[in-house]
């Protein structure tokens, strides 16, 4: 009930955002994870698809129960015509009413509830994972938009310090073309190279917008909404081996466990489907009351004379229905192998996945070692050449060319943050680390601990 309130509560400050416009909102990772859990419709609907499976397991586990029956009839009748009988003329009109209740339980259905308690559990722990892949991927959604938000942001800035570094430089270079110094060549060149910063810069704002206009739309905030991004990109490494990323992702990574259970499902579809060479066998007990009345006995409503009951059993076998069962059971088998092959393509497309990440992975976290240097040289070398063009040694290309350097070490640097930082939860995703809800605070599928775990606990 506790939680329930909080949820409640935080969405209400959420409606309250929503119609005030906010102008501007701090934001941190998990602020935004929070948000995306509580507006976004594909957290619920993978709620609800667990609740539907729950239910029909449930029904499926009843469907061995007793069932129990009522049923009542009225009726009334007679000859069309006057008919003549112990020397009289009637329509010999007569009114019955029945009631009647029957309890009847499966003793044997070849296969077919248990084939179909077998299928929906299967369902049911499809689901299970189902929801725990929406948490995986609204996380990983919400925390790639978030840095691609910080991406633009940073690049943002470069572009900033682009626009105002070549602009103190113009103003330099017409001071000296105003005194004679340098030649109109630099002054023109200068210019064109800051309306070519000016450009980028443009372009720099409008792709912050349109990151900040995203993540705005999954984290349930007015896409207008300014944000003040309070985390930054990550560039601490990555401990794990390949190895390991591999074994946690077939005991772990949801997808595995939803084929595995598609397969499971479908074999339970095959015992389903083979119940019908089978007999069907239940048991019944029933008690009726019936009243009869004709025009000269008044035995009226409801019926609850003349009782009568029985106890016994029901057998029936189907002999022959023209190749309907046989061609029911080759389709369940046919699926039951698709999905056993689906199963092993889906192994072998998360293993790969997972090399993929850990590669990427890999690759950023190289890259930002050299891109760290880079960008302390190119500052260094522009420093450099500005100081020479200062003092008359240098040209103004000098300095232009490594302003260029300069900034695009800074991108690259930006770059490959990013790249490492969307890798790194990429790869917590594609191995299938189980996300926590911060509205439910558990998981919904547990890590299953690798060996190697078990022993270093030993």
């Amino acid at each position: 009930m506790r939680k329930v309130k909080l949820a409640t509560l935080f969405l209400g400050m959420i409606m309250v955002e929503s119609a005030m416009a906010a102008d501007s909102v701090n934001l941190t990772i998990d602020d935004a994870i929070y948000r995306a859990f509580a507006t976004n419709p594909a957290i619920k609907i993978a709620g609800y698809d667990l609740d539907a499976a729950r239910a029909e397991m449930n029904a499926a586990r009843l469907e061995r129960g007793i069932t129990i029956t009522g049923r009542h009839s009225s009726s009334r009748g007679g000859y069309k015509h006057d008919q003549y009988i112990g020397g009289v003329y009637t329509k010999r009109l007569s009114t019955t009413h029945s009631n009647s209740v029957t309890a009847s339980m499966p003793i044997y259905t070849g296969g077919a509830l248990s084939g179909n308690l077998i299928a929906k559990k299967a369902g049911y722990q499809q689901s299970l994972a189902g929801k725990q892949k929406a948490y995986n991927d609204m996380h990983y959604t919400v925390t790639e938009a978030y840095y691609n938000c910080l991406l633009t942001q940073d690049l943002e800035k470069v572009a900033q310090e682009s626009v105002k570094t070549l602009s103190e430089h113009l103003r330099h270079v017409r001071d000296s073309y105003d005194v004679g110094v340098v030649a109109k060549v630099d002054v023109l060149r200068s210019e064109v190279e800051l309306a070519d910063a000016e450009q980028n810069l443009i372009k720099a704002e409008n792709n912050r917008k349109v990151a900040q206009h995203t993540l705005n739309k999954i984290i349930g905030l007015p896409l207008e909404t300014e944000l003040n991004l309070l985390d930054t990109l990550q560039n601490t490494p990555y401990e794990k081996e390949l190895d390991y990323c591999l074994q946690f992702a077939q005991t772990n990574r949801p997808e595995l466990e939803q084929a595995k259970q598609g397969f499971r499902a479908a074999k339970g579809g095959v015992r389903v489907a083979r119940s019908g060479y089978m007999p069907q066998i239940s048991i019944n007990a029933s008690k009726e009351w019936t009243n009869g009345s004709t025009g000269e006995e008044k035995r009226g409503w409801p019926g609850n004379l003349d009782q009568t009951w029985g106890v016994g059993a029901t057998a029936t076998w189907n002999v022959f229905d023209s190749g309907v069962t046989w061609s029911r059971v080759h389709a369940a088998e046919a699926k039951a192998r698709a999905a056993k092959e689906t199963w092993r393509d889906t192994e072998n497309g998360v293993m790969l996945d997972v090399r993929n990440c850990y590669y990427n992975l890999n690759e950023a976290e190289r890259r930002i070692k050299t891109a760290s240097v880079t960008v302390e040289k190119a500052q260094e070398d522009y420093d450099i050449a500005q100081l020479r063009y200062q003092n008359g040694v240098g040209t103004n290309t000098d300095v232009l060319d490594a302003q260029v350097a300069l900034n695009q070490a800074k991108t690259n640097y930006i770059q490959a943050c990013y790249d490492f930082s969307t890798s790194k939860i990429a790869l917590d995703n594609a191995i299938g680390v189980p996300y926590k809800s911060p509205l439910e605070k558990k998981t919904i599928v547990n890590v299953k601990p690798l060996k190697s775990d078990k022993k270093n606990k030993k």
